[in-house]
């Protein structure tokens, strides 16, 4: 009877170790996704002029990083709730005594890793202090971290210190603030990146500029070799080579690129928009974005081809259709020798 009662006690001890285990995960992953979110959101909503140009177009890699923590965090913070919630119900029946040891090893853990993790963003931001981004964004970076080492902290200090195993009220109260601070936030990046509805319009614009980009390169590239415009986009099609017209993302609906010459050396072509193009700063170091300089000795190759990053301002359009009139520079692009015969 005694080694049965062993047992039981020693698989309890084990099923609880993994419960603890579950929860530390949850909780590490929600704070540093939460964290990360908070900071990428602030990036976005208010770029340091000082690493940043204006920029015009849409890069659907900017918001990786939001993207990423807002999934993170929207999935791991209710599987921590959900835990936790579990671990206190085992708490409020009485630990054994190796349940109790693994209870103050968790707790000692989380105030380990919540210290590294509130440590290194202070030293982060006492980086970015130093070189003088004393800013809107920067004190709320502040206060975010504070935010959350207090929370973490003191919650898990005073279960540390706490006799009474029944402090559901307590528990609850943290509870409703963290749960406030992650709505709040997720609420909020929704409100800067855009919901999921407006993301799909903006990479749908995003495929017409590209494909505008596409065919204005082979309409020069047809000049060159032929001295001519061509008279419509068909002519364009080349089996041999495997070229092939752009087909717009929604041609179902009846959509079309328009193309119309205007002179020996004018042109435009036409397309529908879902949104304005977005414009304003963008900084280097966040979500893809590459620094324009790195393509000034592209420049001339790509003209009026616009530069990666969405730095030109030759594709700004509004909602609707929208046209762009090119004039080819027979300097810049002078037609191709012809073979010798």
């Amino acid at each position: 009877m005694e080694t049965q009662t062993n047992v039981i006690k020693s698989k309890f001890g084990i099923g609880f170790f993994f419960l603890c285990l579950g929860m530390l995960i949850a909780l590490t992953t929600s704070v540093v996704s939460f964290l990360n979110l908070v900071f990428e959101t602030l990036n976005k909503r208010f770029p340091d002029v000082l690493n940043s140009s204006y920029q015009y177009g849409y890069s659907t890699y900017e918001y990786e990083g939001i993207r990423m923590a807002l999934a993170t965090l929207i999935i791991f913070f209710p599987i921590f709730l959900s835990i936790s919630y579990f671990w206190n119900k085992i708490r409020n029946r009485g630990l054994e005594h190796i349940d109790e040891v693994i209870q103050k090893w968790l707790i000692y853990i989380i105030l380990f890793l919540s210290s590294i993790v509130t440590v290194v963003d202070l030293v982060t931001l006492v980086k970015y202090f130093i070189s003088g981004e004393v800013t809107s964004r920067f004190i709320l970076k502040v206060a975010s971290v504070l935010v959350v080492a207090l929370l973490v902290g003191v919650y898990y200090i005073f279960l540390l210190r706490s006799k009474d195993n029944s402090q559901s009220r307590i528990g609850m109260i943290f509870g409703l603030v963290g749960v406030v601070l992650v709505v709040v936030s997720i609420f909020y990046s929704f409100s800067v990146i855009g919901s999921p509805a407006k993301q799909r319009l903006l990479r749908l614009d995003d495929r017409r500029v590209n494909d505008l980009q596409n065919i204005q390169y082979q309409v020069i590239n047809f000049w060159q070799q032929k001295e001519k415009l061509p008279a419509n986009l068909t002519e364009l099609s080349n089996p041999l080579s495997g070229y092939s017209l752009p087909i717009p993302p929604e041609f179902e609906k009846g959509e079309t690129y328009e193309y119309k010459v205007l002179s020996l050396l004018k042109f435009e072509f036409c397309a529908t928009f879902a949104l304005p193009i977005p414009k304003g700063w963008r900084e280097h170091n966040g979500g893809g974005v590459v620094p324009m300089l790195a393509y000034e000795k592209d420049v001339s190759m790509t003209y009026p081809y616009p530069r990666p990053g969405g730095v030109n301002e030759s594709w700004d359009h509004q909602a609707g259709r929208t046209c762009f009139e090119r004039t080819i520079d027979k300097d810049i692009y002078p037609p191709y020798p012809k073979p010798l015969r």
